[in-house]
C-alpha cells in the first residue's frame, strides 16, 4: 500500500519554507548570491541575507570569497549532478514561461533520482486559483506525471533495480505493484505523454511529456499542473501538442550548449 498523498501543512511557517527553498536552490544549482536568492524567494535582500547566514551557521551553506553561497557539508551533492540540474533549469525556464503564456497553467520541469522525482523548476500561472510552485519538492516517481514518463524510459532490468525488494525492507508500503506499474508504463510509452489525476496531491491534475537527450534518453519531464476542477479532457490533445513543441525546443537548446 502506498503512503498517503502529500498535503500542505494547515499552518505553514513562511520563514522555514523560505530557508528550505534557499537550501534546495544551493543544493540543486551549485550556488547563488544574496540578490538571486531574494529574487527567487520573493523576499527583501536583508531577509535573504539573514536566511543564508543561518544556513551557513548550521553548515547547510558556505560562502565563497566572491560572496557566492554554495551548498555546505550537510547538503553535499555530486558536482556533475549540480552541473546537469543547473544547465537543465537555465535552459528550461524560458520554455516554461512560454508554456504558461500559452495555456495559463503552472508549468514544471522534473528529473528522476532512483525512485523519486524532484521538481527543479516551476513557473506559476496568473490565475487566482492555481497550483503553486513545487520547485525543490520531491515525490515518489510513480506518483508524478514526469516521474512515470522517466520510469517508462527504463528497461525491465533497470526498473527491477529501482524497485528491488531489498531497497524497501524498512518501508515495504512505499513499493508500488510492479506488474500494474509495468502495464501503465507500456501504455505511456505508446502514448508519449502522461496524465496524472490526483496521484501526488488531492485536487490536482497534471499532463506531461518527456525531454530527451541527443541519443533519445529521457533527461527530464515537462508538465503542466492545474486544479482538477479546471481540467477538460477535450483540451488534452492541444495541451500535449503545446508541451511537445516546447520539449523539442528545449532539446534543441540543450544540444547547442553541450
Amino acid at each position: 500500500m502506498d503512503k498517503p498523498l502529500k498535503t500542505p501543512p494547515p499552518y505553514p511557517v513562511a520563514s522555514v519554507d523560505h530557508a528550505l527553498r534557499a537550501a534546495t536552490i544551493l543544493q540543486m544549482e551549485g550556488g547563488a548570491t544574496v540578490s538571486q536568492i531574494a529574487e527567487r524567494l520573493g523576499v527583501a535582500r536583508s531577509t535573504a541575507h539573514r536566511l543564508l547566514a543561518m544556513l551557513v551557521y548550521r553548515d547547510f551553506a558556505v560562502q565563497d570569497e566572491d560572496r557566492v553561497y554554495r551548498a555546505g557539508p550537510v547538503l553535499e551533492l555530486a558536482a556533475h549532478s549540480q552541473s546537469l540540474v543547473s544547465r537543465l533549469r537555465a535552459a528550461a525556464l524560458p520554455h516554461l514561461r512560454r508554456v504558461v503564456d500559452l495555456v495559463d497553467e503552472t508549468t514544471n520541469l522534473i528529473v528522476r533520482t532512483g525512485d523519486t522525482a524532484r521538481f527543479i523548476a516551476s513557473v506559476e500561472c496568473r490565475q487566482a486559483l492555481r497550483v503553486g510552485s513545487r520547485e525543490g519538492m520531491v515525490f515518489a516517481a510513480h506518483r508524478t506525471t514526469a516521474g512515470l514518463l522517466l520510469l517508462a524510459d527504463l528497461s525491465d532490468a533497470e526498473l527491477d533495480e529501482v524497485y528491488a525488494p531489498e531497497r524497501y525492507r524498512d518501508r515495504p508500503g512505499d513499493r508500488p505493484d510492479l506488474a500494474r506499474l509495468r502495464t501503465e508504463l507500456a501504455r505511456l510509452r505508446r502514448n508519449g505523454f502522461a496524465v496524472n489525476k490526483e496521484r501526488s496531491e488531492r485536487g490536482l491534475v497534471a499532463v506531461g511529456v518527456p525531454v530527451r537527450d541527443r541519443d533519445g534518453t529521457a533527461l527530464a519531464g515537462l508538465s503542466v499542473s492545474m486544479p482538477g476542477v479546471r481540467y477538460d479532457p477535450h483540451r488534452l490533445q492541444p495541451l500535449v501538442a503545446t508541451l511537445d513543441a516546447s520539449a523539442r525546443a528545449l532539446e534543441a537548446d540543450l544540444a547547442e550548449v553541450r
